[in-house]
């Protein structure tokens, strides 16, 4: 492993451990949303705890903590493996930060700033199966599942290099893992629908 490498991975890792949704919402509207509704800091529970531009601002945060790690890395490591390591690493800092005694989110919008760098067309069909889904049964857990699953196989199809199809069945492996709770309540018929508990 070469020190630039290493270098990449730890600050993967730290960028992504970096819990926006819990700055935004004590900055800006005095409010921890794991205090809020699922108790999540991400974007779908920022909707619920700050509204709309609340939730805007942790997705763009949550989503620029996986781009630009991934950015940097494609443009300094030569080989796709390394490109998708750092990408995976800011995925696990978010998941398990640092700065939250290795707690966090669920890495959805954090996986999808790395497919934007990865792949254009990967990150479009995530996007297209999330609003789908949404707009079908009103629950970001489900979009967000059934997203990420299908960012490695438009990956495949794609002909991406081999690491990047890798990143994507790990990145929704995880997150279908961190939305297990999710899962649970879907079956129980007490899993939070968008639009309910926003403040007002």
């Amino acid at each position: 492993m070469s020190l630039e490498f290493a270098a990449l991975l730890a600050g993967g890792y730290l960028l992504g451990s970096v819990p926006f949704g819990i700055l935004v919402g004590r900055l800006l509207f005095g409010v921890d949303p794991r205090t809020v509704g699922s108790g999540n800091i991400g974007t779908a529970n920022a909707m619920r705890a700050f509204g709309r531009f609340g939730a805007a601002l942790v997705l763009v945060g949550d989503a620029a903590k996986g781009a630009v790690p991934t950015f940097v890395a494609m443009h300094l490591l030569a080989d796709p493996f390394s490109v998708a390591a750092v990408g995976l690493a800011a995925v696990v800092g978010h998941n398990w930060s640092i700065f939250l005694r290795l707690r966090g989110g669920k890495g959805v919008a954090t996986t999808l700033g790395v497919i934007i760098v990865l792949s254009l067309p990967a990150a479009a069909v995530f996007g297209a199966v999330w609003i789908a889904t949404a707009a079908i049964v009103r629950y970001a857990s489900v979009a967000s599942m059934l997203g990420s699953a299908a960012v490695p196989v438009a990956l495949f199809f794609e002909h991406d290099p081999a690491p990047f199809v890798w990143y994507g069945i790990i990145a929704a492996a995880l997150v279908v893992w961190r939305h297990r709770d999710n899962l649970r309540r879907l079956a129980a018929g007490t899993e939070h629908k968008i639009g309910t508990e926003k403040r007002s």
